[in-house]
Order: C-alpha cells, then structure tokens, then sequence
C-alpha cells in the first residue's frame, strides 16, 4: 500500500484562524463570560500579595500598652492588632504579624488566659516575655507553638534605654526562623474582605462616622477618621511609634465581651481577668468612614472569630489591617459620633 504523499509544489495548508478580536460578541458569549481573574490576597488582610509567596507562619506578639511602653515599636506593622483588658482595667495588645515584619517589636510583655484563643486559629506562633504556666499550657494546647524569653528562646534582647519590665524587645525574623514543623505554614483566612475598599459592608450599608471612642476601666482609646484611615489616640493623645510615627489602622472592629475574674494573680497580687472569647455577642465595625453594628461569633478556642450583619450575611472589610477592641461589656463603654 503507497501511503500519500504532498508534492513540494503543493500549497502548504493554511493554518487555523485565530480568533478576531474585533468581531461582535455572540449570544452565546454573554450567556457564558469569562470568568474573572483571581488574585491571590494576604490572609490576613485582603490585600494583593505581589510577588512575595507569603509562604510563612503567623506569628502573634504580645505587646505592652502602659505609659512606660509608650511609644512602642513596630506595632504599626501588624495585620492584626487585639487589644484586650488586662489586671487593673488597662490594656495589652496581641498583634498578628505576617505580611510585614518589621526588624523589632515591643516592648514584649507576658501571656494572659484568653490569648490562647485570639492566636490559636492562626496556627502559627506565639511570643511573649512568659506568662504564668497554665496560661501558657492552655496557648500551647489550642495549637500555637510558644516562644518566651523566660524558656530560653532566641531573638529577645533588652534595652538600655528604658526600665525593666518594659524594656524588652524581639526580633520577628529571629522568631520565624525557630518555627517547628507543625507551624511553619501561612495562615488560614479569618476576617472577609471586600476586593476593594468600597466594597466594605461599613462602607455600603453602614453610616457616616468621625469617631470611635472607648471606655476602659483605665484606658481611653479612640479612632478618629482623616479621610485616608482610622488614627488612634490614647487618652486624647496621638498614639505614636517610635519607628512609623502615628498608629492607624483600615478597619476598627468592636467585640462587646464578657470578661471574667480568675483566681490567678499577678506579681502585685491583683486577680487576673480573663476576656470570654468564645460564643458571640454585639459588635461594631468601622471603615472607610462609615460604621455598621453587627454580631460576633467564635465556636471554638481555635475557630475564627465571624462577624455578621443584622441579615446574617458576612461582614466585609476593607483590604488593610484591622485592629479588635475587645470591649467588656460591663464598666466600659463604646461611642460612634
């Protein structure tokens, strides 16, 4: 059998016509459109991730919020920042790093009982001077890996600029680099984002809002909007870094809390208070401008908190780093105006 063959002066076939670009859409290209493009966003804030793989861990830091901490170190470049009431009716913060590390954080205070609960759906780490031992057994437990300066770990260092206690600062880079196995993947997503700012379920369904003022036993802390984000003041002052200047944040997010008193003590003898973080309750959130109250609720010690709106549909934020206030919902108080 004499398979076929093409002469040299045949034409050669054409090829197949690609696609004009110009032509006019068909009915059955807008009955099926393209999908739209996905990019890939930063967990914990919603922003693009670009071309860093964001391929490490979380790690959450426990940061002083007295007068003699005052002004902190690289507290501004936290995704997240917790604040939570502490012995005394002042506040501690336990701020979430992972798209932004800068090269020192603190002042780095001790653990305290509900932080297990606020680091432990971030599967990664959690750092902090010490803490008291079932405090850090109930952290470890809910998943996170521990590191404290008084267990030895690297990456603490000391400052001769202030006094002890508040003169103790860590080196995030130094924390990631002692991530175990089990916790050395990025996070998991917590809080919803809108693609863009404007999207925000504040921003869409809420009010106009200038100020978000609140009311701890022995803490003042309030957000005022300047157009562009949320800046913070404490007791009417600017809160400053000593490394980025003014502390601001995209969305503020109020947690009304049940807050209870354990029978732990701290080195003065005052009784520890412990912030219920699972369950749920009222909340606010703040951004763009504009305010929306909502609910909140946490299932579990390692499960994310979920914000939802009167509707039971999900709360979007804004792309940017978010700061919690959790505030008892007893002896504090929140205003919006």
């Amino acid at each position: 059998m004499v398979a076929a063959c093409t002469s040299p002066s045949d034409p050669a076939p054409s090829p197949t016509p690609s696609a004009d670009p110009t032509r006019t859409p068909t009915i059955a290209d807008k009955q099926h459109p393209p999908e739209p493009e996905v990019l890939a966003t930063w967990p914990l804030t919603g922003e693009l991730l670009g071309e860093d793989a964001g391929d490490h861990p979380a790690m959450s830091i426990k940061i002083e919020n007295s007068d003699q901490a005052r002004p902190q170190t690289g507290l501004q470049a936290a995704d997240v920042v917790w604040e939570e009431m502490v012995e005394g009716g002042i506040t501690r913060f336990n701020a979430v790093y992972h798209s932004e590390l800068p090269g020192q954080v603190g002042p780095v205070r001790s653990v305290r009982p509900m932080d297990a609960a606020m680091s432990a759906p971030y599967q990664g780490l959690l750092i902090a001077s010490g803490g008291q031992v079932p405090f850090i057994n109930a952290a470890r437990s809910a998943g996170s890996q521990i590191l404290t300066h008084d267990l030895g770990h690297s990456g603490f260092t000391r400052s001769s600029a202030r006094a002890a206690p508040h003169n103790l600062y860590g080196t995030p880079s130094l924390f990631l680099d002692q991530a175990d196995g089990d916790h050395s993947d990025p996070p998991p997503e917590q809080l919803v984002f809108a693609r863009q700012g404007t999207g925000a379920t504040a921003v869409t369904d809420g009010s106009p809002a200038e100020q978000v003022t609140i009311s701890f036993p022995r803490a003042t802390p309030s957000w005022t909007w300047d157009g562009e984000a949320w800046l913070r003041s404490e007791g009417g002052a600017p809160a400053t870094t000593e490394d980025t200047g003014r502390l601001s944040a995209v969305n503020v997010v109020v947690l009304r809390v049940q807050v209870t008193t354990t029978s732990y003590v701290d080195p003065s003898g005052a009784n520890v208070p412990e912030t219920i973080m699972t369950g749920g309750g009222e909340a606010i959130v703040a951004s763009g401008g504009q305010s929306i109250e909502a609910t909140w609720s946490k299932d579990g010690v390692a499960d994310p908190v979920v914000l939802s709106t009167a509707d039971g549909d999900e709360v979007l934020l804004a792309p940017g780093n978010t700061w919690i206030e959790l505030v008892p919902t007893s002896g504090s108080s929140v205003d919006v105006s």
